[in-house]
């Protein structure tokens, strides 16, 4: 790490993290690589976020190189509707990360509990994509099991039937983590959106578009372990580094806006004084 060319841009540090207030062009190719980033960019321009510019390819590629071997990307995005059509942006950018070397690993879907802007004439739209993309095979991966298993406590729970390749059924079983009370979660992952449920701080609805803790911290959870570096290079108001210092992750911000990088702060303290009031 480029400590000396870093610290105009160090706008709070503890022993877990550091937050840098600036662009994320200029301060990514001074880090040192990552084990996990999550992260969300500007959908479409839908928001000015306080006048500020995006340079998606730009990112993208600072993105991979800060990735280590075994490490993983998830990038939080959507499209907007111009002029009555979809952009497609989401898709374009995940063959742009593919065309980077990374591996698709999984097109997953984060579901909400209701739409922002309710459609006129079409079905409401109430998803975007988690694109998770890996360095080679992820290193990590610690599968969230939560899912209520319907066939968990029948007599014939450990039956199942698949077909082959050739499209014969075949008679088989489930493993005993298959057939258990709760089984691994599905790759939509559905959360409670919108003031109140979106995250614990208040704060952080003074940014224009923060996406759920549980959203966040589900993926930390899931691509790293303890003591690993997460890094959010479009951090807004801190979601990910809050979610990264409540389990025990080392943790990279960055952010353009000052206003924003306050907030950010804020949450993280915030979350510090609790888990030394709590153990």
């Amino acid at each position: 790490m480029n400590d000396g060319g870093l610290k105009k841009y160090e706008f709070y540090r503890n022993e877990n993290g550091i937050l840098y207030c600036g662009d994320c062009l200029e301060i990514m190719p001074l880090l040192p690589k990552v084990d996990l980033i999550v992260t969300s960019p500007p959908y479409d321009n839908l928001r000015t976020y306080n006048g500020y510019s995006f340079d998606f390819e730009g990112t993208a590629k600072a993105c991979c190189r800060l990735t280590n071997d075994g490490g993983v990307v998830v990038w939080v995005v959507g499209d907007s509707t111009i002029n009555g059509s979809e952009t497609g942006a989401s898709f374009r950018q995940a063959l742009f990360f593919k065309e980077l070397g990374l591996n698709l690993h999984d097109t997953m879907i984060y579901a909400k509990n209701g739409p922002a802007y309710p459609a006129k004439n079409k079905y409401y739209s109430v998803f975007e994509f988690m694109f998770v993309f890996s360095n080679g095979p992820p290193k990590t991966f610690n599968p969230l099991k939560d899912r209520p298993n319907r066939w968990a406590g029948e007599k014939w729970s450990n039956k199942r039937t698949r077909r082959n390749r050739e499209g014969v059924l075949k008679d088989g079983e489930w493993s005993p983590e298959q057939g258990g009370k709760f089984g691994v979660r599905f790759n939509i992952w559905e959360y409670n959106v919108g003031h109140g449920f979106s995250c614990s701080d208040e704060i952080a609805y003074s940014h224009p578009a923060i996406f759920p803790e549980r959203l966040a911290s589900d993926h930390i959870l899931s691509w790293s372990n303890k003591g690993e570096t997460v890094l959010d290079p479009l951090c807004g108001s801190g979601t990910t580094l809050k979610m990264a210092e409540k389990y025990n992750r080392k943790w990279i911000g960055i952010e353009l806006s000052e206003e924003y990088c306050a907030i950010g702060k804020k949450r993280i303290e915030k979350e510090r004084s609790q888990l030394k009031l709590f153990g």
